[in-house]
Parts: structure tokens; sequence; C-alpha cells
């Protein structure tokens, strides 16, 4: 694992899996700061997780990447009741679109030195 500024994920070398949660909001985050805070540190505290990274703009889109250390990881978190919760809570309350992309990392590469 190499040093990375803060925001950084502390990632390993490759392969791992990354899970990208790519949103916009809906009329109403009631409860939802404090529903990401908790599904934040549930998921550090499964099997299998590296790490994770966030950001929003100005408009309200949203991108969160969290990482694995395998596929199995990242289904067991899929499975977590709290966490089923927290995606029915989205889908029902706090989104108006989002989209969840799952990809194998194989090769990764940090800078300005590893260009």
């Amino acid at each position: 694992m190499s040093t990375r500024p803060p925001g950084f994920a502390p990632l390993p070398d490759p392969p791992y899996y990354a899970v990208i949660f790519a949103s916009l909001p809906g009329a109403s985050d009631e409860g939802y700061g404090a529903m990401a805070e908790q599904m934040a540190a549930l998921a550090a505290e499964q099997p299998g997780y590296i790490g994770m990274e966030s950001a929003r703009d100005a408009t309200g889109f949203g991108l969160t990447v969290s990482y694995w250390a395998d596929e199995a990881a990242l289904i067991a978190w899929k499975a977590v009741a709290k966490h089923q919760l927290a995606q029915q809570l989205g889908k029902d309350r706090w989104y108006r679109h989002y989209a969840l992309r799952v990809a194998k990392v194989e090769r990764q590469y940090d800078g300005p030195e590893g260009r």
C-alpha cells in the first residue's frame, strides 16, 4: 500500500473490487446524512472492506466508491439487513436517480509520481 493524501482510500495492490455509486438527490434528504454516516461505519466493520472515497458537487450529484478485497465480501455487504434498509429508503425517499456499478480493479496508478 502506498501513502495517499487525506480523502483517498488506503488501497492495496490489485486485484480488488470497486463498487461505484452515483446519485442525484430527490426532493427530501431528511435522515440521509445520519444514515450515510451509519452505513460508512457499518461497511468499515465488514470483512473484506478496504475503504471508501466520496464526493458531491454543487448540483448535488454524488459519487461514492467503496473498495472490497473480493467479490464474496461485497456480496456479503449487499446482504447486511441494515444496508438493505438503507437501500430501500434511498429508493423510496432520497434519490431522484442512481446508478451502481461493480468493477474488478486490475491496475492502479498514483500520482504525480505514478505517471
